[in-house]
């Protein structure tokens, strides 16, 4: 594993830097928005999906989790990145950690709305592109004091509509657009074909055997891609009942180099 400058990898005050997959890291904020097992396998159906990919584009690319695990699952050392975030904190964290793993070369960082995003990209189009928009309408909720945070959970710059039009705008003829949701929300599924979009893949996620799914990620294409793939559906259980990984769940943490012993990310 390559050894991290200790200059470089010192965290800020209320910071950390956490490995995320393979030799690369991140800075996050010890109380704030930091990577998820969402953030995981929303990459990894990405990938899947588009072995091949070369161009991603991240939408509401935060601290870079999903794009990096993307990018990491991908392993084309060739393949480029582009993100675009409103948050000033998330991005600078986000530009401190592309730096940091010797990513700038192939990183390119956007500060600004995705709803704008034809300002910052115009008619750009990538192979891949993800996202994992916030789930809480405004009203619906308390929002949170930390800044961070309440961007990440709540609607502030518009909904998961809004992430499909913008994939909408830059996703290739034949590309993916897959983002996390709420299992449990309507509008998860409803989103896309209001952009003019096609689920190819719905991947329900359950934490623990027996419950319900929380989380769902989905996949699309354009609505009009020739051959479009026919719908399918899967799921994946985190913790068995007994609260053991599931043996799948483990099999995916090694693939990562990844421990199965310790508690999941």
């Amino acid at each position: 594993m390559r050894q991290i400058p200790p200059s470089a990898a010192s965290p800020g005050p209320g910071e950390t830097i956490d490995q995320i997959i393979g030799d690369w890291w991140v800075y996050q904020l010890k109380d704030g928005h930091r990577f998820s097992t969402d953030d995981l396998l929303t990459a990894w159906r990405a990938a899947t999906w588009r072995p091949q990919a070369r161009r991603l584009l991240d939408l509401g690319c935060g601290i870079g989790s999903v794009g990096t695990y993307t990018l990491g699952i991908l392993g084309h050392p060739d393949a480029t990145l582009t993100g675009i975030e409103a948050q000033d904190v998330s991005i600078e964290l986000n530009r401190r950690s592309v730096a940091l793993n010797g990513l700038t070369d192939r990183v390119t960082l956007h500060h600004g709305d995705l709803r704008d995003s034809a300002s910052m990209l115009g008619e750009t189009r990538f192979e891949v592109v993800t996202g994992s928009p916030p789930y809480i309408p405004l009203g619906k909720g308390v929002v949170s004091k930390h800044p961070q945070r309440a961007a990440c959970r709540f609607e502030l710059r518009g909904s998961v509509y809004d992430y499909c039009q913008a994939a909408k705008r830059h996703l290739e003829p034949g590309g993916t657009f897959t983002y996390v949701m709420s299992a449990r929300d309507p509008r998860t599924d409803d989103a896309p074909s209001a952009s003019g979009l096609a689920v190819v893949e719905r991947f329900d996620v359950v934490f623990r055997s027996g419950d319900a799914p929380m989380i769902r990620v989905v996949t699309c294409m354009h609505d009009d891609t020739p051959d479009l793939p026919s719908m399918t559906t899967d799921c994946l259980v985190i913790r068995e009942s007994d609260g053991s990984m599931s043996e799948r769940y483990a099999q995916l943490r090694r693939s990562f180099g990844w421990s199965v012993d310790g508690p999941t990310r």
